[in-house]
């Protein structure tokens, strides 16, 4: 193959390593049923080329990258991924796309060295950043544009993510659970944001994961990584064609122990895909299987961390996650100018969670029995009985809650796409819908116990009942019915060879239904519908210079968990003691983005940048808050208007031997609205625990700044070397919704790696993590200085209200991997 692909991979969205080993073939894997454009991936294996337009220069195999330069020769790439169904393979032009677009593929997720895809996410997308609020690395927050897709149960999300186009934000809390995503299948992620065609929860955007399968994925590949802090990761994968058929499977495995105390992984996923293809015509079986489990440490106060880096509060913080799924996904070309999409899936995700924490519950004024939030109001036993104090005098109580979550979700979408001329000027019509029900089962129970010196919550076998006044703890069982349809169609027509506009919109209906299966107060069925429009256009300047611009809605409707616990008069614990069902509004986004982007092809290289605007509205936006009265407590209320904007810029520069990218991201955040919000900020009115926030407060939890820059550089055929840095600026700790705390620093963060290839089949790597050792937090919020004692401190009043989430200190890993 004459053009050399490897040296476009993911030019408009980050850095992708520049080709593939000296040995890897040029000549891709022939595939008369359905044609895709092969790339030779890192491994040397035939991979389907991420979708980016880029301009290429011509290369022969073998060539010096000190050879004589021959004439620019443009290759056209396409991007299929901007609604929820990829579409004919021919796809979308990039430059008719009236939206910021980010692609990532494989190449740039295996350069991280990571199993887990969020690590290639902040490197390649400006305005991404990655918080562990969890306090583990393989089950992040990730932040986009000031929206988050995260597995945290009562976070409110803002992203949609899509895996082969069944979407899989859970379906009781909407999270994202980034560590069930086999990442050695990853083909590519685009993420697309201002698109209401991706449904719900698409208030920033989405996350569009696309797998490998056989056609696309010739060979096998073992990669085995070990390292600091007990680290020992594998993955192995391998795919053939046979005639019309192809198989594709992929295993990987990680045990990583954590800085931190208690605060182990153990990470174990399968990928398979079958497929058939033949006269255009496509269809594939892929199914999925994970079982993760996490010691998830959580933050930390700020007195602990100063004495030890690795320090936890109140343990154990442990999560369990496993899922299943089976997808049949087909394409059919019914003429030559319409394609037919389909996919229908079946998942089935499990989830416990042990969450030690303080304890409302405490000695009555008679010392026998035991309270709820104060020595007056009786804590209940499962039987109703008020419970006997058996804890030791002096002793301090705390609980360790625990969660079930069990769901099963079946769907369907279909997606047609037609390409005929419209009065004589090319033309894109997509028509789609889709239908998705899910059942859930939630189940929570509280165990006393008493927490010891090394902030570890010892379970006494006495479980709480119903308590509380109002009652905002007890046993928890709930069955949750959604049902989501959505309805959508996009148009893209070419005004002229130049001059392209896209227009269209998604009807959204969600309907939650709400059963308690152990009395009423949970009982409860909402319907939240929606329209939501886009309209957009595209204007080359010149061939190498495109300007886009675009409006666009979506909405958000609240989830059972968010509904299950909306009343400030009886807050619940997140995440696990629901008490009532009042209701919330939907969230509508509102949101504009224009900007520039192009690429060139210079002397060092192939020159690409993009320059962007984004402002997003959010009415009705729904805030998780503190209850006042109870601490630890919370639910969740629509608090508004809030508002997100900033500017992208990013510029990569791309030889075969030399790779450079560079990008910077700020994101503005802030409240429109004045308001009146309970808060657990030191700042907070002492009587009342509420704070007064003001029109023009940053929201807190996301940084104003984000700066990342890297490169990766060929010393020799052989060896090859490179590095990243990242800035993240300073951000307001959550809570501190009123802005009158200081901020959380700011931090950079340096990381290096190298390869060199042995022979045809083995190559070696290292990398280093943190490179100066920095010692960070990229997450703060506030805690409860008195609900137990700083045992650290000989028992002494805790001081500083700041809880962190610390970053990992330095870290050394290396590996091997070998390609067959």
């Amino acid at each position: 193959m004459g053009v050399r692909v490897l040296l476009i991979a993911s030019i408009s969205t980050g850095l992708g390593l520049a080709g593939g080993p000296a040995y890897a073939q040029d000549t891709p894997a022939e595939r008369k049923p359905a044609e895709r454009t092969p790339d030779q991936g890192t491994s040397g294996n035939v991979q389907a080329l991420p979708p980016v337009e880029v301009t290429a220069p011509e290369t022969k195999r073998g060539q010096s990258r000190n050879a004589t330069r021959v004439a620019p020769q443009r290759t056209r790439v396409y991007v299929p991924v901007t609604t929820p169904l990829p579409g004919p393979a021919k796809g979308t032009d990039v430059d008719k796309v009236p939206s910021s677009v980010s692609l990532i593929d494989g190449s740039q997720i295996e350069r991280t060295g990571s199993l887990n895809v969020t690590d290639a996410l902040q490197q390649a997308v400006p305005s991404i950043d990655i918080q562990e609020v969890n306090g583990n690395p393989f089950t992040p927050n990730v932040q986009y544009r000031g929206f988050v897709a995260s597995p945290i149960d009562g976070t409110p999300q803002g992203l949609a993510v899509y895996q082969n186009g069944v979407r899989i934000n859970e379906a009781f809390g909407d999270t994202v659970n980034w560590d069930l995503i086999p990442t050695a299948a990853i083909r590519s992620v685009t993420l697309v944001p201002n698109n209401p065609a991706f449904g719900l929860n698409a208030l920033g955007g989405a996350v569009n994961v696309q797998m490998k399968d056989g056609f696309n994925y010739h060979g096998a590949e073992i990669n085995t990584m070990g390292g600091s802090y007990g680290r020992v990761q594998s993955s192995l994968q391998w795919g053939k064609q046979v005639d019309s058929f192809a198989v594709y499977g992929a295993l990987e495995g990680a045990h990583d122990n954590g800085f931190r105390n208690f605060s182990p992984s153990d990470i174990r996923r399968f990928y398979g895909d079958v497929g058939y293809s033949k006269a255009g015509n496509e269809f594939h079986l892929n199914m999925g299987l994970a079982d993760n489990k996490f010691g998830a440490a959580a933050t930390v106060p700020a007195e602990l961390l100063n004495q030890f880096w690795g320090a936890t509060y109140t343990t154990p913080q442990t999560s369990a996650n496993q899922v299943g799924y089976v997808n049949l996904t087909g394409k059919v070309e019914a003429t030559p100018s319409w394609t037919v999409d389909g996919v229908a899936h079946l998942r089935f995700f499990n989830q416990k969670t042990l969450d030690a924490n303080p304890t409302g519950t405490q000695a009555c004024a008679d010392p026998t029995l035991l309270c709820f939030g104060n020595d007056a109001t009786p804590a209940f036993g499962l039987n109703g009985v008020q419970l006997a104090n058996t804890f030791p005098d002096g002793a301090t109580l705390g609980e360790n809650d625990r969660t079930s979550t069990r769901s099963t979700t079946a769907g369907l979408s279909l997606q047609a796409t037609n390409t005929d001329q419209l009065f004589g000027h090319d033309n894109r019509f997509v028509v789609g819908t889709s239908f998705d029900a899910s059942v859930t089962n939630f189940n929570a129970t509280a165990e006393l116990g008493t927490i010891g010196s090394n902030f570890v919550v010892s379970g006494s076998g006495i479980f709480l009942g119903q308590s509380g006044d109002p009652i905002s703890i007890g046993p928890v069982s709930l069955r949750a019915t959604n049902r989501y349809t959505g309805i959508y169609a996009l148009d893209t027509f070419d005004v002229t060879n130049a001059f392209s506009i896209t227009g269209g919109g998604r009807f959204n209906d969600a309907r939650i239904e709400l059963q308690d299966q152990l009395g009423t107060a949970l009982n409860g069925s909402h319907t939240f519908d929606r329209f939501n429009p886009v309209i957009g256009g595209t204007y080359k300047i010149t061939p190498e210079l495109t300007a886009y611009a675009s409006y666009s809605e979506a909405n958000r409707a609240p989830t059972p968990l968010e509904l299950g616990c909306a009343d400030p008069a009886r807050p619940c614990l997140i995440a696990a003691f629901l008490v009532s069902d009042p209701a919330l509004k939907q969230v509508v986004s509102h949101t504009v983005e224009a900007g520039l982007r192009g690429t060139k092809e210079l002397n060092i290289g192939t020159l690409s940048w993009k320059f962007g605007a984004f402002r997003t509205r959010n009415d009705d936006d729904i805030l998780n808050l503190p209850s006042p009265e109870l601490q630890g407590f919370g639910f969740f209320e629509n608090i508004g208007a809030t508002r997100r904007q900033g500017i992208e810029a990013e510029v990569n520069v791309k030889s075969s031997a030399l790779q450079l990218y560079a990008s910077y991201a700020l994101v503005d955040a802030r409240f429109l609205n004045a308001l009146q919000l309970a808060s657990n900020s030191p700042f907070a009115d002492p009587d009342t625990g509420i704070i007064q926030v003001l029109p023009g407060n940053q929201i807190p939890g996301i940084p104003r700044h984000r700066i990342k820059a890297g490169f990766d550089y060929m010393v020799t055929d052989k060896f090859k070397v490179g590095g990243d840095a990242l800035f993240v600026g300073s951000q307001y700790f959550v809570g501190d919704d009123n802005n009158q705390a200081p901020k959380l620093p700011s931090y950079t963060v340096f990381n290096v790696h190298a390869s060199y290839q042995i022979d045809k089949t083995f190559q070696i790597y290292g990398r280093i993590d943190n490179l100066f050792d920095n010692r960070y937090a990229n997450y703060g919020t506030f805690f409860d200085t008195g609900a137990i004692p700083n045992f650290a401190n000989g028992g002494a009043p805790f001081t500083d209200p700041r809880s962190l989430s610390p970053a990992r200190p330095r870290a050394f890993y290396a590996g091997l991997k070998a390609t067959f």
